[in-house]
């Protein structure tokens, strides 16, 4: 068995114990593998331990692994910063995409995506933290967006995103997870259909669980330390 797959496996085990600690439903937590810089061999050997969902930041190297990998029936989230020029591929070839935070881009995806593929699942990312170099909509933003998507065919708005500014106080970490979710909560009052928090990295996903994450993106806890990039 290789590190990743022990990983993995070890990384239910402990989700199931942290859905029970925060009183959360059992499997009410999805894993997303971040994928990203992993070849397709470390990705099979996750996914043949039972892993579906595979989180994605850069087109190109994505396209080719979602080639190799064609015949796994895996999930391809895409979770990097989204740009004009990138958004046929996501629209025909992801199943899910997390970052979207202007109208431009949703309506692109909305509509470049292929009649004959179902809706795209969408997250609207939300600077939780309103930090300058980070990208996101405000929370007083946030509203008049949802709408927009809400309206567009070709696109299921699921929920929002978010990667607030790290810390490692575990109740400062659980913060702007909380404001996260009673912006969801705010939006499900007001009647949009939403069911996704996509929140938690392997450095602050237990903090996530505890405020109502619903996907909790993790690579180097499941892959290990990411390998140098080449010069």
């Amino acid at each position: 068995m290789s590190d990743a797959n022990k990983n993995v496996s070890k990384l239910y085990e402990q989700l199931s114990i942290e859905e029970k600690n925060f009183n959360r439903p059992e499997k009410s937590v999805t894993l997303l593998a971040v994928s990203k810089t992993r070849t397709p061999e470390k990705i099979l050997a996750v996914a043949e331990h039972g892993q579906r969902d595979f989180g994605e930041n850069y087109i190109q190297e994505a396209l080719d692994k979602k080639k190799a990998l064609v015949d796994h029936k895996l999930i391809w989230h895409f979770i990097g910063a989204i740009q004009s020029n990138k958004t046929e591929d996501i629209a025909k070839n992801f199943d899910w995409a997390h970052t979207i935070e202007r109208e431009k881009i949703a309506r692109r995806l909305n509509d470049q995506r292929p009649d004959g593929l179902p809706p795209l699942n969408v997250c609207i990312e939300v600077n939780i933290s309103e930090e300058e170099t980070k990208s996101g909509v405000t929370l007083e933003e946030l509203p008049a967006l949802a709408k927009l998507i809400s309206e567009m065919p070709r696109l299921r708005l699921r929920g929002l995103m978010a990667l607030p500014a790290p810390t490692t106080d575990f109740e400062a970490q659980r913060k702007p997870f909380r404001q996260l979710a009673e912006a969801l909560k705010q939006l499900q009052s007001d009647g949009f259909d939403l069911d996704t928090l996509s929140i938690g990295t392997t450095a602050d996903y237990k903090a996530a669980i505890a405020e109502g994450a619903t996907i909790i993106r993790l690579g180097t806890a499941i892959f290990g330390p990411r390998p140098p990039k080449k010069v």
